[in-house]
């Protein structure tokens, strides 16, 4: 069974068709990358599948389970997470706290217990601690912790927001152009974390304009133009077919 089924999915903004009859699945440990011209319903299909927009028609299945009606609350305790094409930290936060606010919806606490310094609240917060620890280590960021988020230079809040996702536990992370604005180094060490993120367990589903990106790391590749899958295979089936290079890669390499 793949961990993500997407079925017909279909999104209309009155007569404008951003989704129509898209289907794909990504298996579990895969790398899947999203990708197309500008206005193909890349970040629309993210949207829809995350619950921040209901859909028109079709469904979607996480580990076999229907997430119809589900708030993005619900779909994150089932394993769903997300980053964003707009870095959306907490400024005015460490970095540290940052990641904090992501263990959130795994605490094992309940309200009261919260207000008062209970053991059960104290070692709970000491684990979260713990691990957010770890997740700063794992992005390169662990000896910045106490620095403010928005102190950090544009590539390490890049990876901030990855470590605040991966404090969700996620089973499938969403990825909305997480080289967007990177250097070439920075890129390449990007590659090197979701590859590092995959054999961890993770399964990522990635929007990316970055062809090396995209080429390097992807299992397969999902292509959408005005809404529709024009094609979906291997990396090096996808760089080679003729409506993919008019639609999307030809337009790059002019």
């Amino acid at each position: 069974m793949a961990l993500l089924t997407v079925t017909d999915l279909t999104k209309h903004f009155g007569g404008v068709k951003a989704l129509e009859r898209v289907s794909f699945a990504v298996e579990e440990g895969e790398i899947v990358a999203l990708i197309g011209p500008n206005g193909a319903g890349k970040t629309t299909c993210f949207n829809v599948l995350n619950g921040l927009l209901a859909p028109t028609g079709g469904g979607v299945r996480l580990a076999g389970r229907d997430l119809k009606g589900l708030p993005p609350y619900h779909r994150a305790r089932l394993g769903l997470a997300r980053t964003f094409q707009n870095i959306q930290l907490f400024g005015g936060m460490t970095v540290l706290e940052n990641v904090l606010t992501g263990r959130h919806q795994r605490q094992k606490v309940g309200v009261l217990e919260a207000l008062l310094p209970f053991p059960k609240v104290l070692r709970a917060e000491a684990r979260a601690r713990e691990r957010s620890l770890e997740l700063l280590n794992l992005v390169g960021l662990v000896e910045k912790a106490g620095w403010s988020a928005e102190a950090l230079a544009y590539g390490e809040q890049r990876r901030l927001e990855i470590a605040r996702a991966l404090a969700q536990e996620p089973r499938l992370l969403l990825m909305d152009e997480p080289a967007a604005g990177l250097n070439p180094r920075e890129t390449e060490d990007l590659m090197a974390l979701l590859e590092q993120l995959r054999n961890l367990g993770i399964t990522l589903l990635v929007i990316e304009h970055d062809m090396t990106l995209v080429m390097g790391i992807s299992h397969r590749v999902v292509v959408l133009d005005h809404g529709e899958v024009i094609a979906m295979g291997p990396p090096g089936e996808i760089r080679r077919d003729p409506r993919v290079i008019e639609a999307y890669l030809g337009r790059e390499e002019e």
